[in-house]
């Protein structure tokens, strides 16, 4: 079992943002960034990333969860850097490229639906539902790669008690963020906007799921889904919603992004499954970000102690 109750690594085993920032001080010095810029604006920003674009706020009073991975954890560096934000870009590193200007203030989040108290988050609202968490959970992307991150929130449930949902709802919705203007490169991006998620209930109950306002002890960075986002740690990562504005309860089960774009490659439940390939490549092995050599897929991306419960019965194969 992968899950332990005290966590053996300690935030000195991160790589904080303040020493790699500092390095361009030191680079800079050496005479390496002038070099750097020769090769392009784009290629420098990449490699030495500024203050600017990593302004957050520190998360503090953070309690340890007893879910958290005793893995390695990947730097903050690799996990700003390499992901997924389809808005800002297909390519991994769009997203900390083109989300700098992405305007975040006066947030607030629509839960609405089957629910007998609905009403709208501010974010100091949500910061304030409950004591807020440090997890290090594994995250599996559905193109074979994972990473470990210190993510920062508390389970979902504790907001969904606050709504009380009817006995109607059996699904949860989810909807991101989307504006054309801040958002320009997602006309390239091949699905359609607003991005699309869903849940069953008891799945949105699982204390494993995320609601998710931070990480490595700050805020989220834009390109990590700021300010607010969910973490299912136990699916594929398109699942973990970024930059959410709406949460509706209701009866019927939800369309989401991926299965409305390729039906075939991308169902509603996307648990993590070793033993069901995605059409185009294997889901049986996995690349960490940081390592060169691939490594087995767990089942449920370890947490089957957790979660399998819930899919007691169910073809795992045909409810991809």
């Amino acid at each position: 079992m992968l899950i332990r109750k005290a966590p053996e690594l300690t935030n000195a085993d991160i790589t904080p943002k303040s020493v790699y920032l500092d390095r361009r001080k030191f680079l800079q010095a050496m005479g390496i960034i002038g070099a750097t810029a020769a090769a392009g604006k784009g290629l420098l920003e990449l490699a030495f990333p500024t203050q600017s674009a990593f302004a957050a706020t520190k998360l503090t009073g953070l309690a340890k969860s007893p879910f958290s991975t005793t893995e390695k954890q990947n730097t903050f560096e690799d996990v700003t850097h390499y992901n997924n934000f389809y808005e800002f870009g297909t390519d991994k590193g769009d997203p900390a490229k083109n989300s700098k200007n992405f305007n975040t203030s006066s947030w607030s989040v629509s839960v609405e639906g089957e629910v007998k108290k609905p009403r709208r988050f501010t974010m100091d609202e949500i910061l304030k539902i409950a004591p807020l968490e440090e997890r290090i959970y594994r995250h599996r992307c559905v193109e074979a790669w994972s990473i470990v991150v210190p993510w920062i929130g508390f389970s979902f449930s504790n907001l969904i008690n606050l709504v009380e949902p009817t006995p109607k709802a059996q699904f949860v919705a989810f909807q991101s963020y989307f504006d054309h203007g801040q958002m320009p490169q997602a006309k390239y991006a091949g699905i359609d906007f607003p991005y699309v998620e869903g849940l069953r209930m008891d799945e949105a109950m699982n204390p494993l799921a995320l609601l998710c306002v931070g990480m490595y002890d700050e805020t989220l960075p834009n390109q990590d889904g700021a300010p607010v986002r969910m973490v299912l740690p136990w699916k594929y990562g398109f699942k973990s919603i970024k930059s959410l504005v709406k949460i509706k309860f209701q009866q019927k089960m939800p369309p989401t992004t991926w299965n409305l774009s390729a039906p075939s490659e991308y169902g509603f439940y996307s648990n993590v499954n070793p033993n069901v390939d995605h059409p185009r490549w294997t889901q049986s092995k996995e690349r960490r970000l940081g390592e060169i050599f691939k490594r087995p897929t767990l089942m449920f991306n370890g947490y089957g102690d957790q979660v399998a419960s819930l899919y007691t019965g169910m073809n795992l194969k045909k409810n991809y």
